[in-house]
């Protein structure tokens, strides 16, 4: 019996050596999270990612990207009573002190000062209840569906405060796409001027991904309260891959994100796919060599999607009216597949021909457009 088990084992073995690059099935402690692309937003891993949640003080990506969108970046900034009465985390601001924008911007997203999120509100929105306006607004721009603003900090004082774990990873995918943004969340160490006293104010940034737990982490912001728990975004990148990783009410958040980052890193890479092949040897004799698209596909894929990618390519049937109104700019689309489902497009465009200008154009110095 005891010789069958081990024959049996070294069979199973054997066959599990024949997969050596597949997936292993990855478990978070987060009641909701996600890893998505930030190039392309693709996501590589979910779990509960559209669930409705508090999400603490990642609230501040939103609060920290109007702020630098502002175009008030230099601005000073008269820090109200209500500011410095704000409870929980704090830079320590002091009522009537002028300080710039910028240097409220770390605070907020090195210290996670709530001080500083009601300050940068009044000053960017002319009120808090202003800014949260703007913070909806640019929520629906974004495409943050399931995401409802209702301060600019996080904190526990409303009920109609909420996110998921997807719409954040979408916010912060806008953000990251902002250099001043990636430059803030990337800060390890910041000393702001203070003015008032013989020192300066020196934050360090309370990611422990990125000041010593993960090499690979690029920034990102921590949250917690009583009722949302733990709650982090992140962002890291190796090998020309980028990805955002979002946990909410997460037990051992940095070890989630550490295993999605891992996941991520271990499973996809970002590839090029030349779209110009699609355009080439066209055989319609009124497309010729007409056509041409202005990109081409970038993705993030597996191994094994990277055997199953194929392009197709959509036209328009010429029509007889063309000759009257002329071709169209768009005339098809450049589609990308990965099997049978379709993971992204691009338009085909017609070049149009310029007519030669005649003899008596040219005398005159009219164009052949007029």
């Amino acid at each position: 019996m005891r010789r069958q088990w081990f024959i049996w084992m070294i069979v199973l073995c054997f066959f599990c050596s024949l997969f050596p690059n597949e997936a292993k099935a990855m478990s978070v402690s987060a009641k909701s999270a996600i890893l998505m692309e930030q190039t392309t937003g693709r996501v590589l891993f979910e779990k509960d990612a559209h669930t409705k949640r508090r999400i603490a003080s990642i609230t501040k990506i939103m609060t920290a990207i109007l702020a630098i969108e502002s175009g008030k970046w230099e601005e000073l900034v008269t820090v109200s009573e209500r500011a410095v009465r704000t409870e929980g985390s704090s830079i320590y601001l002091k009522q009537g002190e002028k300080i710039a924008l910028k240097h409220l911007v770390y605070g907020l997203m090195l210290r996670s000062g709530n001080d500083a999120a009601v300050a940068i509100a009044e000053h960017v929105g002319g009120s808090v209840e202003g800014f949260v306006f703007l913070m909806n607004e640019k929520a629906a721009e974004i495409g943050m569906t399931n995401t409802q603003f209702a301060n600019p900090h996080g904190l526990d004082d409303a009920e109609n405060h909420y996110s998921t774990a997807y719409d954040m990873a979408l916010l912060m995918r806008y953000a990251m796409q902002n250099e001043q943004f990636r430059e803030v969340s990337g800060t390890k160490l910041y000393r702001a001027p203070n003015p008032t006293e013989d020192w300066d104010r020196v934050w360090r940034n309370k990611n422990k991904l990125l000041t010593h737990l993960y090499e690979y982490c690029t920034g990102g912001k921590t949250g917690y309260t009583k009722r949302a728990k733990r709650t982090l975004v992140t962002t890291a990148s190796k090998d020309g891959l980028e990805l955002i990783a979002v946990t909410i009410n997460a037990g051992d958040d940095w070890n989630d994100h550490i295993a999605m980052y891992e996941h991520g890193f271990a499973n996809y890479e970002l590839v090029t796919i030349k779209a110009t092949t699609i355009v080439q040897d066209i055989k319609d004799p009124f497309y010729g060599d007409h056509l041409f698209v202005v990109r081409d596909f970038i993705y993030p894929i597996t191994k094994k999607e990277g055997q199953l990618l194929r392009l197709e390519r959509k036209l328009l049937r010429p029509q007889e009216r063309w000759k009257e109104t002329g071709v169209p700019s768009v005339v098809g689309r450049a589609e990308l597949y990965i099997g049978n489902e379709k993971v992204d497009d691009t338009p085909i465009f017609y070049k149009q021909e310029k007519k030669k200008r005649s003899f008596f154009d040219w005398l005159l110095g009219v164009d052949s457009d007029g």
